[in-house]
């Protein structure tokens, strides 16, 4: 999901090309008036060539949830209380494209793309968008925005830990030789 212009907004899926045998990476990323670096990256517990699987997000104005097949695997909080920006001023358009990013997605540009492989093709179903747009259903939205909105359920907690646990392959709150000062939603 992106907004337009240099200051935009935008919440990412990224699947990463990987070599063959390799797990498959999908990345997570979070801009906030045009600037990002609020990367994210997992391995998947599946091939997600063989069989479709669900992606999605549930944003809000509490935090950004990504979801695989229900299962969270990454939560922006709104930390807007101690100085963090948050996406909230823009709305969002979804883009889904096939984007040669082979200068970095892969083992860190290490492996190009094989245009021999060409064309290369996605595919999705069951694709859903339930949001609230700028305008007198709002109200509605935010009486809808209960409990089962704010956080994650004891459940989901625990989802949310075995997919950090075991899935986590890189995280920006920990990386100490990109940042001189690590973000401040990653001090706590």
């Amino acid at each position: 999901m992106s907004a337009e212009g240099p200051n935009h907004d935008e919440l990412d899926f990224e699947f990463l090309g990987n070599v063959s045998g390799e797990p498959y990476l999908v990345q997570t990323n979070v801009y906030v008036n045009g600037s990002g670096n609020r990367e994210q990256r997992h391995s998947l517990w599946f091939d997600p060539t063989t069989d479709f699987h669900y992606y999605s997000l549930l944003w809000n104005s509490h935090h950004v949830r990504f979801m695989v097949d229900g299962i969270p695997i990454r939560v922006f909080a709104n930390r807007e209380d101690v100085g963090v920006p948050y996406p909230k001023e823009q709305a969002m358009a979804i883009y889904a494209s096939v984007w040669n990013a082979d200068d970095w997605a892969t083992q860190g540009g290490r492996v190009k793309t094989n245009w021999t492989h060409a064309p290369f093709v996605t595919s999705f179903r069951s694709f859903v968008i339930d949001a609230c747009a700028d305008d007198p259903v709002v109200a509605k939205c935010r009486e809808e925005d209960g409990p089962a909105m704010v956080g994650l359920s004891p459940h989901e907690k625990r989802q949310l830990r075995w997919t950090q646990r075991r899935h986590l392959v890189y995280d920006y709150c920990a990386d100490v030789g990109r940042f001189e000062t690590l973000p401040r939603e990653c001090l706590g």
